[in-house]
């Protein structure tokens, strides 16, 4: 009884794993390996490696595995879509150098805490080079959001006349777009937006409507009063004075947008363009971007906005240094992230051009001078 379960076992697992990777062929008139390699489309060698026991010469009605080809093809198929797969875990940001964590949540359109919260080493390690850093899947699906609807745009081009004590900032944010692209669709206004003149902009159609249907209501609205419009050519020499806008917050972030998108441009004393910057005229060209006018050197600067202490420091805050055991200030950066007690700034350094540093460093700690805030 025992010996009959034992064969039935066997010939049962033979077949099964005949089945899986051979083919059972029965050794008919005329069969050798040459003619059974052709037939199922195998080599001689494969067959005679899946045969150890067989004899040179085949006994008919004897059984041969036949390796099963097809099997084969399948299992390496298989083999070749899982090492295809891409190594990236899906909602993942592997971190570059230069890189902060304002960028990256800039890239995402994610908060700084909410990167730290998907990351609890960050709060204590800090960003390293090559490191995979989670990234919310929420926003995952946002930054792809433009692809779609970049898919079957529909725009349309709107005149705009300039009015009195308008600026670049208002108007683009009107029409929901960037300073950047309200002078690369007129570049006349590069240099300076003079009253009266035309704008083309081109913009949604769905946008263009909504403008459309609250031209009455602009219309009679005073510029001057009106805080949604920026500050124009205005140099605050009263330190207890700051600039008021509706939506700062919107501002700032287009500001350190603004400068942290110089970052490795030299070092050039004077400098005030892309060419090179000195620390103030990084400080000049970006606020100068949006309409507003700081003046000249770093501690003519330091003399603008309201002071405040370090511990309320914010985004979009000017900071001032004394460097190289010099007793007035002679260096100024912008705030571009505050978190546990370390300021992070962007500033145009004489040994390394534009370039995100912070107070943490033994130097800008021990050189550290005042915070300024400018925009409220």
């Amino acid at each position: 009884m025992i010996f009959r379960f034992t064969v039935l076992f066997l010939f049962f697992s033979l077949t099964v794993f005949s089945q899986d990777k051979y083919i059972r062929h029965k050794i008919s008139k005329g069969d050798n390996l040459s003619v059974l390699a052709k037939k199922y489309g195998v080599k001689t060698k494969d067959i005679a490696e899946a045969n150890p026991d067989a004899p040179k010469i085949l006994k008919l009605n004897s059984v041969l595995l036949i390796p099963n080809k097809n099997k084969a093809v399948t299992a390496k198929t298989a083999a070749v879509v899982s090492n295809s797969a891409p190594p990236a875990t899906p909602g993942s940001h592997e971190v570059l150098a230069k890189e902060t964590l304002w960028g990256i949540s800039k890239k995402y359109n994610v908060s700084v805490e909410d990167l730290k919260k998907a990351n609890p080493l960050l709060e204590t390690e800090g960003l390293k080079i090559g490191q995979q850093i989670a990234i919310p899947s929420n926003t995952m699906a946002e930054t792809e959001k433009p692809a779609e609807t970049n898919s079957a745009p529909e725009d349309v081009e709107v005149s705009r006349e300039v009015q009195p004590k308008e600026t670049k900032y208002a108007i683009a944010k009107e029409f929901g777009i960037s300073v950047a692209e309200l002078e690369k669709q007129n570049p006349a206004i590069k240099k300076k937006l003079n009253v009266g003149y035309v704008l083309t902009i081109r913009t949604s159609k769905e946008k263009a409507d909504s403008i459309q249907a609250l031209k009455p209501t602009s219309e009679i609205k005073d510029p001057v009063s009106s805080p949604e419009v920026a500050a124009e050519n205005i140099v605050v020499k009263d330190s207890s004075t700051v600039i008021r806008v509706e939506n700062s917050s919107d501002l700032i972030d287009r500001l350190i947008e603004s400068a942290t998108g110089n970052i490795g441009t030299r070092y050039r004393s004077g400098g005030t363009t892309k060419a090179g910057f000195d620390c103030s005229g990084l400080m000049i060209c970006t606020f100068s971007n949006f309409d507003i006018r700081l003046p000249r050197s770093s501690i003519e600067q330091s003399r603008i906005g309201m002071k405040v202490s370090a511990n309320e420091a914010q985004k979009g805050d000017l900071i001032f240094f004394k460097t190289n055991g010099r007793r007035h200030i002679n260096h100024v950066g912008m705030v571009v992230e505050v978190a546990d007690g370390e300021i992070k700034f962007v500033h145009s350094s004489t040994h390394g051009g534009v370039m995100i540093s912070s107070t943490k460093e033994a130097y800008y700690g021990r050189n550290f001078s005042q915070v300024n805030r400018v925009l409220q």
